[in-house]
């Protein structure tokens, strides 16, 4: 059901959406619409950027994996095609959003830069303006995500460095960076992978841990971490699960605390419940680190004109400044007038319960559960909205059936 037939023209700026409005698409506002697609009911997504799924598009390394089993980062209604390998490549995946967009017949309207959206408490509507006009609505799906934004710290000196200083939100390859002495200021999944990727092409990373971190193997024996530790919570308590996976990733790779990655004395699945920040799965850096080829460096002091000054009393020189400093959320830029969320634009109501607000305000793609979260919440967004649509149909169908009756009693 494309955009197109969803949306009456009230004036020459000011268009209204039969449907929802959705902000964004991502995988998260593509698998709302095509929940609700599937329901029957219309959807409008306005996108800023000129393609779906733009993160993954233009902001992506080229050697990305989907770092989790492809069963566990499926949208609702349509699986990955069999023929994909386990961990689908950056490639695979743009295809396998693009043929779901096209199979439910997502068309979203590109290049529209939300610059605010408000509930008018006169009409009962969310008013959302772009550069290029205002849509109005009964519902408002907010779906641009936790990683809407590049994350540039605050670190003293940055400005005075000569060399190249890039986000991995455009960093492409390592082969740009061949022989050169790179500091990577970052330990998650991307700043891991980002340091594999330029030892790969010859040049010489070092590492900037800041903070504590959970190192697990992607899989143990051919099995998924992930998987494993889903399974296990089934039959038992969330901290045992947890004890069983840091032991085994102690087995697995040794401990981490002697070479430079202190882990968090919170287990990994509390700590991504309760903070969010998620363990990092290891596709070969661990390997790299100990034998030296990825030097791992405990914090930085000062950015200098042509190196770096360390916590510990150490400069060293370096010819670019990779920031694997991660995302955030935007949604404080635009939404307006509504309370749901934090500063830091996440929803205030913790998971399950932080898809549904007030006014038909709606969240998809914030629960820090990755794709499993963005589906579970899509389903329940489209059924409440569905039971809404439903009982408004409904009325119109009366108010018409009446005239009709009327008009024949006439």
């Amino acid at each position: 059901m494309g955009s197109l037939s969803v949306v009456d023209k009230q004036s020459q700026d000011v268009t209204f959406v039969r449907g929802p409005i959705i902000v964004g698409a991502g995988p998260s506002g593509l698998a709302v619409a095509a929940c609700l697609s599937n329901r029957g009911i219309p959807s409008l997504i306005l996108e800023k950027s000129n393609c779906i799924a733009s993160l993954w598009q233009n902001r992506t390394y080229s050697r990305l994996k989907l770092h989790l089993p492809k069963h566990f980062c499926e949208l609702p209604l349509m699986g990955f095609p069999q023929n994909f390998p386990k961990y689908p490549s950056k490639h695979q995946f743009i295809s396998y959003v693009e043929s779901y967009a096209a199979r439910f017949g997502i068309n979203p309207k590109f290049n529209q830069t939300v610059e605010k959206a408000e509930f008018d408490t006169g009409s009962r509507l969310w008013r959302v303006t772009t550069q290029d006009g205002e849509y109005t609505s009964r519902w408002l799906v907010v779906a641009t995500g936790e990683n809407a934004d590049p994350v540039v710290p605050d670190i003293p000196g940055l400005e005075k460095f000569t060399g190249p200083v890039v986000h991995t939100s455009v960093y492409k390859s390592g082969l740009e960076f061949a022989y050169q002495r790179v500091l990577v200021i970052g330990s998650g999944n991307s700043g891991m992978e980002v340091c594999l990727d330029l030892s790969s092409h010859n040049a010489l990373p070092h590492m900037v841990v800041r903070n504590t971190v959970h190192v697990l193997p992607r899989e143990f024996f051919g099995v998924s971490t992930f998987g494993i530790a889903m399974t296990l919570l089934k039959w038992f308590p969330l901290k045992l699960v947890d004890s069983l996976l840091v032991l085994l990733a102690n087995l697995t790779l040794g401990n981490t605390d002697k070479f430079g990655l202190r882990r968090p004395k919170t287990g990994p699945i509390q700590l991504k419940n309760v903070t969010g920040k998620t363990p990092v799965l290891d596709v070969g850096a661990i390997s790299l680190i100990k034998s030296g080829k990825i030097r791992v460096m405990q914090g930085v002091k000062e950015i200098t004109k042509n190196g770096t000054k360390f916590l510990d009393g150490k400069y060293m020189k370096f010819d670019s400044i990779i920031l694997a400093t991660g995302y955030k959320s935007n949604v404080p830029n635009w939404l307006k007038g509504s309370d749901f969320f934090t500063e830091e634009g996440m929803p205030k109501t913790p998971f399950p319960n932080g898809w549904k607000g007030d006014n038909g305000l709606y969240a998809v793609g914030f629960t820090r559960r990755g794709m499993l979260g963005t589906s579970s919440d899509a389903v329940k967004i489209a059924g409440d909205i569905a039971g809404q649509w439903m009982e408004i149909e409904g009325m119109k169908n009366n108010v018409i059936n009446n005239a009709l009756i009327n008009g024949n009693q006439v």
